[in-house]
């Protein structure tokens, strides 16, 4: 099974000035061997698709450096970013990319592990309640953590400052582990609030999965003060959290709503092969842990290699191997015309942007930019669109970089 890789040329060099690194691009293919070759996909094009290069020339800036693992990103009114640091840290950054003092405000923030501080996200209505969210691992006095979401108003200025913060949702039951929290935040059309979450990354956390008296790997909607929506599909049902969106997820660092269909779409981790792309729809299971593409990070097969069973839904698409996904976006800038409609995702381990062509919802080609970022690969933890239509991300280590990529001059 034949994979992509997208291999940039660098060309005329880095400006220091404005720290701009322009790319042509060049065909290339990734030969990576598949971890779980003899899987076969359920359906054409579920896997694998071909590579389209779309020869787009662009600049890549760098706004703002000196980062501590920034982990998300949202954009403020007039310019400036609210970057969030894993440690711990919230910081306003301005256009010209000079970073504030940390927010203060903030309640405790657990950041051993995958731990820390992690997404940001705008009220619908910021612009008259000026209120921010932000997802977080918290911990608990007997020494167990969770995935948490909190809330407060923002005030900007000299020393920027979040007041009345409030946690709104915390993950049940807390474990002890520091892996797999999630998280992204996304807002729907009608104002609710979608948390992903994860598994936690241990075997007692797998195995509440599919429980519905927990919240491990489950996607969670909630209204914007915490409380749950009335049309949440197990509300009333026995012995089932009302939060529950959907379910059987293993750790979903990818989320954005289509903004052609209102629709939730998702990226979560697999293991050594099956990361996967789902558009998470009301009730439904996604299949983690009882079925899964990939092997086992010791090699074995997952859940006996078990890749469908009826009732629990197919990914829409799935990496095998990995890219290791956080972040996504749709793009529907007009900077780029030829990238209009596409999804861009971040990816860690294979340090690059993922660009993905669309129709409906099938994924039919793939892209991949940013393999040659100077002075090295970075990771990429987040991807933007800012409001001049422009494509930010993330980098994600500990000179963390806010990039900007821009038509080519």
């Amino acid at each position: 099974m034949s994979q992509t890789r997208f291999f940039g040329t660098l060309a005329l060099g880095l400006c220091a000035a404005v720290g701009v690194i322009a790319y042509a691009q060049q065909a290339g293919v990734d030969t990576r061997p598949a971890n779980a070759p003899d899987q076969k996909p359920a359906f054409a094009g579920q896997t694998d698709a071909p590579e389209r290069l779309t020869n787009v020339a662009f600049d890549v800036v760098t706004v703002a450096q000196g980062l501590e693992t920034p982990w998300g990103l949202a954009f403020l009114p007039g310019g400036k970013m609210l970057v969030t640091e894993k440690p711990g840290r919230l910081r306003v950054v301005a256009a010209d990319g000079t970073l504030s003092a940390p927010v203060a405000g903030l309640p405790p923030i657990a950041t051993r592990g995958q731990g820390g501080l992690l997404d940001v996200a705008l009220d619908p209505a910021f612009a008259t309640n000026q209120l921010i969210y932000w997802s977080f691992a918290e911990a608990r006095e007997d020494t167990t953590n969770h995935t948490a979401v909190a809330r407060g108003t923002f005030v900007d200025g000299a020393e920027p400052r979040v007041e009345h913060a409030q946690v709104i949702y915390r993950q049940a039951p807390s474990m002890r582990s520091n892996g797999h929290f999630g998280s992204r935040l996304a807002f729907g059309r009608d104002g609710t609030l979608f948390v992903t979450q994860g598994d936690r990354q241990i075997e007692a956390g797998r195995l509440l999965v599919q429980q519905m008296d927990t919240l491990q790997g489950k996607i969670v909607r909630i209204n914007s003060d915490g409380s749950i929506p009335k049309d949440n599909p197990f509300v009333g049902k026995e012995g089932v959290r009302p939060e529950i969106w959907s379910l059987g997820h293993r750790n979903v660092q990818a989320a954005a709503i289509n903004p052609t269909t209102g629709e939730l779409w998702e990226v979560e981790h697999g293991t050594r092969g099956g990361d996967e792309l789902n558009i998470a729809r009301k009730g439904k299971n996604y299949g983690w842990p009882v079925v899964a593409y990939g092997i086992e990070y010791q090699g074995k097969p997952i859940t006996g290699g078990i890749t469908a069973q009826d009732g629990m839904e197919q990914p829409a698409y799935y990496w095998d191997p990995v890219i290791a996904p956080s972040g996504m976006m749709f793009y529907t800038g007009n900077l780029f015309p030829a990238w209009k409609g596409s999804l861009f995702i971040g990816g860690l381990l294979t340090t690059n942007l993922v660009r993905l062509d669309l129709k409906g919802d099938r994924v039919v080609s793939e892209e991949r930019l940013l393999k040659d970022l100077q002075p090295k690969a970075e990771r990429i933890r987040d991807v933007r669109q800012g409001p001049e239509g422009a494509i930010y991300v993330l980098t994600d280590n500990a000179q963390g970089r806010i990039l900007k990529l821009v038509p080519k001059k």
